[in-house]
């Protein structure tokens, strides 16, 4: 189910965080108590489909109790380019699990990413940018949820 606000959305139990992207997709997973944040491999994407059910397998192996989206929007608050994809994504996944989904705006999450991860190669950048998003995007619902 797609939650439209935190207060309904679990205060604890592991949540994992996506940055969903048309090619590659950041996954973060937090601990039962949302204290830490920790990275996954990200995943490569060759269809809807195979994502959702890369997403549910995660879920399943992690023991998830929430999933937080980054939502793309522009910096007006409207929808983006991929926004619809994003959601069309989210309404694929709730069709699949009971498990609580929620959205988060993801507005220069690459950024603060790409801070994080400092100056490395680009093939290294590549490889770890889309799951440091996630984990920001993640952090920062944690954070909206410990404010509730």
């Amino acid at each position: 189910m797609i939650l439209s606000d935190y207060k309904d959305f679990p205060k604890k139990g592991r949540i994992i965080g996506i940055d969903w992207g048309a090619r590659r997709c950041g996954l973060a997973v937090s601990d039962e108590n949302h204290d830490f944040v920790f990275t996954r491999p990200q995943v490569y994407i060759k269809n809807q489909e195979e994502l959702v059910g890369r997403i549910l397998t995660l879920v399943n192996e992690e023991k998830i109790s929430g999933i937080v989206i980054g939502l793309p929007l522009y910096s007006d608050g409207t929808d983006s380019d991929t926004t619809k994809a994003v959601r069309d994504f989210a309404v694929m996944v709730s069709e699949k699990t009971s498990i609580p989904i929620i959205f988060i705006e993801e507005n220069l999450t690459s950024n603060a990413a790409q801070e994080e991860i400092g100056r490395k190669s680009i093939t290294k950048i590549k490889q770890e940018l889309d799951s440091v998003s996630a984990k920001i995007i993640l952090e920062n619902a944690i954070a909206m949820l410990k404010r509730i």
